[in-house]
This record gives C-alpha cells, structure tokens and sequence, in this order.
C-alpha cells in the first residue's frame, strides 16, 4: 500500500461543518460522518491534530452586530468550540478512536487544559487531538489558532475544511468559468488578493512555511486523497 505522503496535520474544521443541512447546531449524520473521513486517516498511523471552530452555536461577530462587546463575544465563541470539540470527541469514542480535547481557555472540569508537550505525545501514542478554544484571546480566529497549534506540534501541513472544494480564480457559485488552482504559492494568493484565511493566519503559515490545503470536507474521501497527496483541493505553498 501506498504510504501517506503526511504524517502529521493539523486539520482546521468549521462549527459550521457540524451542521449538515440545518440551519443551527449539530448534525449526527454530518458529525459521523466527519469523524470517519478522520479515521480513515488515522488508522494509517496519520497523526491527527483538529481546530474546531464554533459558528454553528455561537458566532462571535454576531454578537457584536447587536451591540455586544468584541472581547465578550469571543469568550463566547470560544466556549462553543470546547462543546464541539467535545461533542467530536464523544463521535470518536463511540467509533473506536481515541481523542483528547485541550482547551486554551481553564475548564478543567470537561476537558484539559492546553499543554504543548503533553499534546505531542497524544499524538506520538496515536490519540487524536482537538484543540479548543481558539487561541484563548478574543480578536483571533480559528484560523490564526489552526495555524498557531499547527506551527507548535511540528504539522507538516494544514488542512481547512471548508464547503468549496478548493480555492477558485472567482466564486464558482457566481461565475460558471471560474477554475480551480491545484496548486498556488504564498505570493500569488496575496497578489491576486483571493481569500484563504484571515491576515493573521495566513502570513503565520506563510512565515514558518506550513503549506495549507483547502479542500471540501463534504467529498467523500476527499480528506484521504489529500493526506495520499493526491490531486484534492488547492496546496497553498511557499
């Protein structure tokens, strides 16, 4: 069998993946689902790190456009990816994969807090980790905490799970022509001024040189065929 051309990603999955179909919360379908695309991986001795993210309960911005306050509304946020991670965790002991949840945020209660060297090992023994709570400080995205997490465990790329199956010369939903990049570097992206991840995200890969791919979380295999390095998604390179 072909060997994964990754052993270790750092893979950037929305609140807004959890939902399906629905118009809030968590799908048990799509959670299912998205757990068994990560087994697949897994059980190739991949390890597996996951930045969930917590949109599909509680979008930080949404709170600031009725007036509450951006610090507040972060704190907010963050506490709605500890309960999807902790909801992924309990989707993945329930079909065989061990996963620990750290949070950036002190709630020792329901899961552990963040320890860098205890996260490495996790991963070395083969438990999946999902990493909550963002980066713990307000005014940072998921994203900047995908690319954070997966600078500080050594992945070798990071994957963001998204609805579009990669990153287009224009929107594919507006423009039949738009064409998708197998490939792009670091440069380009910024050239052509296209949307991967925010500012903050993207210049922290861009930096320490951790190529991201794009790719579609709802295409069945999809997340297989890019840890293969197969032709999936867009790699964002330097």
């Amino acid at each position: 069998m072909v060997a994964p051309k990754f052993r270790r990603i750092l893979l950037k999955l929305s609140g807004e993946a959890l939902m399906g179909d629905d118009a809030y919360g968590i799908n048990t379908p799509m959670l299912n689902s998205i757990v068994a695309e990560i087994k697949g991986v897994a059980d190739l001795g991949v390890e597996v790190g996951v930045v969930i993210g917590g949109g599909n309960i509680f979008r930080g911005m949404a709170g600031v456009a009725t007036g509450m306050d951006r610090a507040t509304a972060d704190y907010m946020g963050m506490l709605a990816t500890v309960m999807n991670g902790m909801a992924l965790s309990d989707a993945m002991r329930q079909a065989g994969l061990s996963a620990r949840v750290q949070s950036a945020l002190n709630v020792d209660q329901v899961v552990e807090p963040y320890i860098r060297g205890k996260a490495i090992r996790y991963l070395e023994e083969g438990k999946v980790v999902i990493f909550a709570a963002g980066t713990g400080n307000p005014f940072f995205t998921t994203d900047t905490a995908a690319a954070l997490r997966g600078a500080e465990i050594g992945a070798e790329i990071v994957l963001k799970a998204t609805k579009v199956d990669g990153i287009y010369t224009t929107d594919p939903k507006k423009d039949a022509a738009a064409t998708r990049f197998a490939c792009i570097s670091f440069d380009e992206v910024i050239h052509r001024n296209l949307a991967v991840m925010d500012a903050t995200a993207f210049a922290l890969c861009r930096d320490q040189k951790l190529p991201i791919n794009v790719f579609s979380i709802f295409k069945p295999g999809a997340l297989l065929r890019v840890v293969m390095g197969e032709d999936e998604g867009t790699l964002v390179h330097v």
